[in-house]
């Protein structure tokens, strides 16, 4: 008993509580986002986000609606809004276009240009960059920055969507980074996008045993059995399932033409 009554209670004991009883709200609060039962936006705003921009990779596959919202920048506050869409009119491909909304704090020069045209635009709460423009924009000196870290999968997810036509290598680098390094909550909405335009950039360049292997990552990734925010919707599953059966037969007749090519050319 005389032991019990000098037994005191360290004064750092009450605050070390209260860290681990916040750990674990946030971590509640996670696992919600990623189920789909709260919205992220709160998330996103407070982590750094001072605007949204859409993409598109600008080809003939992409409708004219979402070709034309390509390079539109939005404040934090209208993406939040009900009913939000980044497009004026709707896709005419029933949704098969591939575009992303990619947030960024943007600190460095370029970005700091398009934060101060969207002050000067409260009314709509957007702007309109063109295609050089928004190349501009990822070409500045982002990584000396100090958001660099915040914006570092963002940068590369835009420039996969901006250089497709222009330079595919450059594509095919980014967005591999993104689906390598995607794992906060911000950045796992831009895999199923990612992984898309991948397998589509990799099969135009008719390196299709890469195609169905990024196909056979993103089965893994995104089982049938689990379901989250970011996971694809079954139309999205369906239609990678298409793509994959095309890429078989594009990687079977390109095994068939190639011993021909090299008995008719055999100085190649």
């Amino acid at each position: 008993m005389h032991m019990l009554s000098t037994l005191t209670i360290p004064d750092f004991l009450p605050h070390l509580v209260g860290i681990l009883l916040l750990l674990l709200v946030w971590q509640y609060h996670q696992m919600q986002v990623m189920a789909g039962r709260i919205q992220a936006f709160d998330v996103l705003d407070r982590s750094g986000i001072r605007m949204y921009v859409f993409a598109t990779p600008q080809h003939d596959q992409i409708c004219d609606g979402c070709r034309a919202a390509n390079g539109t920048v939005f404040r934090p506050t209208r993406v939040a809004e009900a009913g939000f869409s980044p497009l004026e009119t709707p896709c005419t491909r029933s949704g098969n276009c591939t575009g992303a909304l990619v947030g960024l704090y943007g600190a460095w020069l370029e970005a700091r240009g398009v934060l101060e045209r969207l002050l000067t635009e409260r009314k709509h709460g957007r702007v309109k960059l063109s295609p050089d423009e928004l190349r501009g924009l990822l070409n500045g000196q982002w990584e000396r920055c100090v958001s660099a870290a915040t914006d570092r999968l963002g940068v590369h997810m835009l420039e996969g969507m901006c250089y497709e036509t222009i330079n595919p290598d450059v594509s095919i680098q980014s967005y591999r980074y993104v689906i390598d390094q995607a794992r906060e909550i911000r950045h796992l909405l831009l895999l199923v996008p990612a992984y898309f335009r991948l397998v589509e950039v990799l099969g135009r360049a008719a390196r299709y045993e890469e195609a169905l292997q990024t196909i056979e990552q993103f089965e893994s990734r995104f089982p049938r059995n689990k379901r989250a925010r970011h996971f694809p919707t079954e139309a999205q599953r369906g239609l990678m399932s298409l793509k994959k059966s095309r890429l078989k037969v594009a990687e079977a007749q390109q095994a068939l033409t190639t011993p021909l090519a090299a008995v008719l050319n055999p100085d190649r």
